[in-house]
């Protein structure tokens, strides 16, 4: 069954076609109680046609059908959730530019949602299906390993450990099996690589060689293209390097390595946070900041001489510095922008304990991601005195600065929050910070602002 892989990319172009006209004309029977091909409203029959188009578009652009076998059910679904995403912008960019603000919103958004929910259940069910299908022995690739050293024993137990890749492992070769990790799996030495191949019908060579063994991968790669088989190269950078990297090609030609990566370098994920960050503090701003406002600002008042808002300027992307803007829970000092706020701090006053417990203190900084200088979710900023002590104390504490600071964090949802004056509570905050910014997505931040809600609720011990 070697041509399985592109039967199930015809059933998910299928499918997706099927599951998407489907939405439409459910969406439309729940809004208006008809079936949507047997009426007279002509605009929604185009809409219909629209839609169909704009995910066409969206696929060839997308290559939503190249199913690799390492691929994850994860990353598919985030694959997916961000073309629908794309796709209800771009059909909203055509609406609003033809001026045909006639169709039914809830219509729209009943559709996406459908579509949304059941391609996602769709495609996540096909792929389970297919790892099934390659666990029990269909769909298989015959693989070898050149190598056997620890970068070959890595890709070895990745294959042992994960059967519904349909990789089936045929042996290592390597000339040195007494230093070998695996000798008992070792079929030969690099001259027996080629005849073994061909004999046994191999697929793919994962060649896992030191990298100062050109002319012997030079030789291998050849045989391989000639006999249309798969080399892939299993770098070794374990003394450098033990996480994710990416690898571009500079004019095409020259591979840069880069050791960590960060999804908000991309132009596109940068605008989706951007815009994300928009519609998120403005709907605060404007449905929550007129309810809360005029209470915490008597309040405030009432609590002791000196402004609503305390301004501060604090650390920001690139080492940039900003006013960030909080309301006042102290006394007006003079160690303000030394001095962190302690447990039973003398100089919080009685509306500032609850203001910090609350986390109600950090709203006017919606102003500030609104502004430009920060953003809902990301690294805490911090004071300019102690951006200078930790970036020499806490290693890869700058690494926090590549992106814009957040109102909340992922350090500070995993119990992170609060005073830093002991470098090892810093150093893990820092770990969390530098995690957040080598693994951001849209799906990652409103996990946090759920769970920085549900913290508020719950009560933090080192909110104060």
């Amino acid at each position: 069954m070697k041509g399985l892989s592109k039967i199930i990319t015809y059933i998910h172009f299928l499918g997706d076609f099927i599951i998407l006209n489907l939405a439409f004309i459910l969406a439309y029977y729940l809004k208006f109680k008809h079936n949507p091909l047997f009426s007279d409203r002509d605009h929604y029959f185009s809409l219909h046609i629209l839609y169909n188009c704009i995910w066409l578009i969206i696929i060839l652009y997308f290559n939503l059908y190249n199913i690799e076998r390492v691929t994850h059910i994860k990353s598919t679904i985030f694959q997916l959730t961000k073309s629908v995403f794309i796709h209800s912008l771009i059909l909203l960019g055509i609406i609003v530019s033809i001026n045909a603000f006639y169709f039914s919103r809830t219509h729209l958004l009943t559709t996406y949602i459908i579509f949304g929910v059941l391609v996602v259940l769709w495609r996540a069910l096909v792929l389970s299906i297919l790892k099934y299908l390659r666990s029990s022995g269909q769909n298989i690739k015959q693989v070898i390993i050149v190598g056997a050293g620890v970068a070959g024993s890595q890709i070895f137990h990745y294959l042992k450990s994960n059967p519904g890749s349909g990789l089936k492992f045929a042996g290592f070769f390597d000339d040195n099996p007494d230093k070998s990790l695996h000798k008992n799996l070792i079929v030969g030495g690099l001259n027996e690589v080629r005849s073994f191949a061909l004999t046994h019908k191999i697929d793919e060579i994962f060649c896992a060689l030191p990298l100062t063994s050109i002319k012997q991968i030079r030789e291998l790669i050849s045989f391989a293209d000639n006999n249309l088989i798969r080399f892939r190269i299993i770098p070794d950078f374990r003394g450098f390097l033990n996480k994710k990297a990416d690898i571009d090609f500079y004019d095409s030609t020259i591979p840069v390595l880069t050791i960590r990566k960060e999804p908000l370098e991309s132009v596109y994920n940068r605008v989706i946070k951007r815009l994300f960050d928009i519609a998120f503090s403005l709907g605060v701003i404007l449905i929550i900041y007129p309810v809360i406002f005029p209470i915490i600002a008597i309040l405030i008042k009432l609590s002791s001489k000196g402004p609503i808002f305390f301004i501060q300027k604090r650390t920001g992307r690139n080492n940039e510095e900003f006013n960030c803007y909080k309301f006042r829970t102290m006394t007006v000092n003079q160690d303000s922008d030394s001095k962190q706020a302690s447990k039973n701090d003398n100089r919080i006053t009685g509306i500032g304990k609850f203001l910090r417990k609350t986390s109600l203190d950090e709203f006017p900084q919606f102003l500030n991601v609104l502004f430009g200088d920060m953003t809902v979710v990301g690294p805490r900023p911090h004071m300019l005195k102690h951006t200078e002590e930790y970036s020499r104390l806490v290693d890869k504490f700058m690494v926090r600065h590549l992106i814009k600071p957040g109102i909340t964090g992922w350090a500070q949802v995993n119990g992170y929050r609060g005073n830093t004056i002991n470098p090892k509570y810093m150093i893990k905050r820092v770990r969390y910070d530098v995690w957040y910014v080598e693994n951001w997505s849209l799906f990652l931040d409103i996990k946090i602002i759920f769970l920085t809600v549900y913290n508020v609720i719950k009560g933090e011990e080192n909110a104060f």
